[in-house]
């Protein structure tokens, strides 16, 4: 039994259709949004979120931030960043987690440190979701 999924990015509509499922990395924990779900509003944590069209078709992205509202019409997740797992680089993520790292070493200022640091955080989830 379908129901209808919308996910969106600031750049963009990611993805909508009808699913039969989806999996949302709240802050709460993970939680799986059928046909007929109660009405729910969630912070997202940053994670993977798996869109199950059939059981045959499923995508898996990497969420940061937003919110995800579920409702009579549907589940529509709003997040600032969404990006298709298949669409990172492991050894790509590695190189830019060891500049960042450098960066932080090299910070000429707590503000310049922060940022750094800010950058490491986000590269570590990404590199994490790819461990999913």
């Amino acid at each position: 039994m379908a129901f209808h999924f919308e996910l969106v990015a600031p750049e963009r509509l990611v993805f909508a259709g009808d699913v039969e499922a989806v999996v949302v990395p709240g802050t709460e924990g993970e939680f799986t949004v059928l046909k007929d779900h109660a009405p729910l509003m969630s912070m997202l944590r940053p994670g993977v979120l798996e869109i199950d069209q059939s059981a045959a078709q499923k995508t898996k992205l990497f969420v940061r931030g937003g919110f995800a509202e579920v409702s009579g019409i549907g589940l529509t997740v709003l997040a600032e960043q969404a990006i298709a797992l298949e669409d990172l680089n492991a050894t790509e993520l590695d190189a830019d987690l060891k500049d960042a790292e450098e960066d932080i070493a090299d910070a000429p200022t707590d503000e310049a440190r922060r940022i750094a640091t800010e950058k490491r955080d986000h590269l570590r989830e990404l590199r994490a979701a790819l461990q999913i």
